[in-house]
């Protein structure tokens, strides 16, 4: 009953204090303009693609057309768990439009859900986000529309209480609001989120996992993944890319509970747009995600091989799951990298050899 009044206390300081709005900042003037032409149906992809650049020069109506979807999905080998989805997966399909849109937004509870739901966009400046104006019901739809005034990269969430638990169940996804002049053209572009996940059985329990609602106010995941599952970013389902070629990861932290401390192995990062805004870092080794928070990540595949995305909290990628691959293939360059070249027992120094 205290952690049910808790989660009450939250939701209703989370609706009053319209917590994951993005912070104001002055409209543009290119912001006031008013949106041109016929209604834009948005394209929504699932992860770990991404929607194709806007490619437009004004701002548009566009609509966007989300169904909440509750089932049974795979967590592990052997291990399913009933995921609560915004499309179907975990994360919940990119949403991708461009500062200055008004954005038509429909979401649609599933006829066979079990839990009514809504949507807190971070892109939408506005009470709750929106997550009032999207109540609903199983079988029901709701609709609202926002003008998105910031660029960025946003997390959106499911906002019913208990809020952390539609979160740990898998309810988050990410929306980018493009500036008008677009984001630099890249060869490659991919969505990547990670989550914490909190089972009744441990980790790798094979069969059907119930949620622990103790381990997820501990803080204290059976899984860790990136994109809803283990080894969903491993073998047939790894990121691809070509050597020379330019790669921008949308990354993003569902949480609900855990920091990610995402890391490449074997690349720097040439650009991080840090928490998603529109200011970049360069040569950046390790960034920090928050809980509910993103990054936009660039660099230039040097080199072929396998690199290993992974939360460098290291023990969460090689005992909780948050591996992914990044294979690139294409011709070796000795001078950037030259793999191992010798491997031979060396001769102890005079006077100091042997135990």
């Amino acid at each position: 009953m205290i952690r049910a009044s808790r989660n009450l206390l939250h939701y209703a300081l989370v609706c009053a204090l319209g917590f994951g709005a993005p912070l104001a900042v002055a409209a543009s003037n290119n912001n006031a303009a008013p949106p041109t032409g016929a209604p834009i149906k948005a394209v929504l992809t699932a992860p770990p693609l991404v929607p194709p650049a806007t490619n437009r020069n004004a701002p548009a109506n566009v609509v966007v057309d989300l169904e909440v979807i509750e089932k049974e999905m795979r967590l592990a080998d052997g291990v399913t768990y009933n995921f609560w989805t915004f499309g179907g997966t975990v994360p919940g399909s990119f949403i991708r439009v461009r500062q200055g849109d008004t954005v038509e937004f429909n979401l649609k509870n599933a006829h066979d859900s079990h839990m009514p739901h809504n949507i807190d966009l971070h892109a939408v400046s506005g009470q709750g986000g929106g997550a009032e104006a999207t109540f609903t019901l199983p079988g029901h739809k709701t609709k609202f529309t926002f003008k998105a005034l910031n660029p960025g990269l946003y997390v959106y969430h499911c906002a019913m209480p208990p809020v952390g638990m539609h979160i740990a169940n898998g309810m988050y996804g990410l929306i980018l609001v493009e500036p008008p002049e677009g984001l630099p053209k890249v060869d490659k572009e991919y969505y990547v989120m990670q989550g914490d996940f909190y089972t009744e059985g441990k980790h790798g329990d094979a069969g059907l996992q119930p949620f622990s609602l103790e381990k997820a106010i501990d803080e204290h995941p059976t899984y860790v993944v990136f994109n809803g599952s283990e080894g969903a970013l491993t073998g047939d389902h790894a990121l691809t890319a070509k050597a020379g070629e330019t790669i921008r990861m949308y990354v993003g932290n569902g949480g609900p509970n855990l920091v990610s401390s995402f890391h490449v192995i074997g690349e720097i990062f040439d650009k991080v747009y840090t928490e998603g805004g529109s200011k970049y870092q360069e040569n950046v080794q390790t960034t920090l995600i928050p809980a509910g928070g993103s990054a936009i990540v660039e660099f230039k595949a040097d080199v072929p091989g396998n690199f290993v995305l992974v939360d460098h909290s290291i023990f969460r990628t090689f005992h909780k799951g948050t591996l992914g691959i990044l294979k690139v293939e294409g011709e070796k360059n000795p001078t950037i990298y030259t793999g191992q070249q010798s491997n031979e027992e060396y001769a102890p120094a005079a006077g100091k050899g042997g135990h």
